[in-house]
């Protein structure tokens, strides 16, 4: 493979890990959110992100073309070799925990996937194209409960305010580049995600704002994801998330 298939192909591989992470994230409330409607709604997030991997992953499989479909790519790969942002893979916890984990990335997406529209591969352009109207909503329903729990009793705005704490570190990712990120940003197939803060932090400041929650100092940030080094997390999550596959090995529908 040349040099700039593999960028395009650890590229699109990062967006669809951290697609079907977050989607599979999201599926483990299916039966336990605290409302049926909500129940419906992190359902369809799941269901909206894990749709992103399937095209992200299918692509990523096409670059490399050693004959990896996106099935292989989801469910026979090790921890070590998915290049998702950490972000993503931190666990559910209580709502409060889930809730924030979605704004943050959320805020982040929409900004990103406006920009991925405008790339120069067609697939990426119109996968976000699509996409963009997807993150739009995903951004509208965390902020809300963002509000509604942070500006509601105490307890729940002290819960959020604690996810919001324990969180921070992973959001320093979001906007980090490396080789990959600007071989492809040269190419005119990528997105500057360091050009993405500005726009995120407005997003960020007017909601925790309107949540009367106070936005953690900047410290420390953990990154590592997008090159294979990941929390103890994910490896506990693909267990799960690999086991049927795993078992019976070639299985179809």
């Amino acid at each position: 493979m040349s040099e700039n298939h593999d960028n395009l192909f650890q590229y699109t591989l990062r967006q669809g890990d951290t697609s079907l992470v977050l989607g599979h994230r999201l599926s483990e409330w299916c039966g336990h959110a605290p409302a049926m409607e909500e129940d419906v709604a992190l359902a369809n997030l799941a269901l909206d992100f894990i749709g992103q991997a399937r095209i992200l992953l299918r692509y990523a499989g096409e670059v490399e073309d050693a004959g990896r479909s996106e099935d292989s790519l989801a469910y026979l790969r090790d921890g070590r070799d998915y290049r998702n942002l950490l972000l993503a893979e931190q666990p559910n916890g209580d709502f409060g925990m889930t809730i924030t984990r979605q704004f943050l990335f959320d805020a982040w997406q929409l900004e990103y996937l406006k920009r991925l529209a405008d790339s120069e591969d067609q697939l990426l352009a119109g996968y976000a194209a699509k996409a963009t109207k997807e993150a739009v909503y995903h951004l509208r329903h965390s902020s809300e409960w963002m509000i509604r729990l942070g500006d509601g009793t105490e307890f729940s705005h002290g819960k959020v305010q604690t996810a919001l704490n324990e969180l921070w570190m992973y959001t320093g990712e979001l906007f980090a580049m490396d080789e990959v990120d600007r071989a492809m940003v040269a190419a005119g197939i990528g997105v500057d995600t360091s050009s993405l803060r500005g726009d995120w932090d407005r997003t960020v400041n007017r909601v925790l704002q309107g949540a009367t929650l106070a936005r953690p100092e900047h410290g420390w940030m953990a990154a590592g994801g997008k090159t294979g080094t990941h929390t103890e997390y994910l490896g506990l999550m693909l267990a799960e998330m690999q086991s049927l596959h795993r078992a019976y090995p070639g299985c179809e529908w």
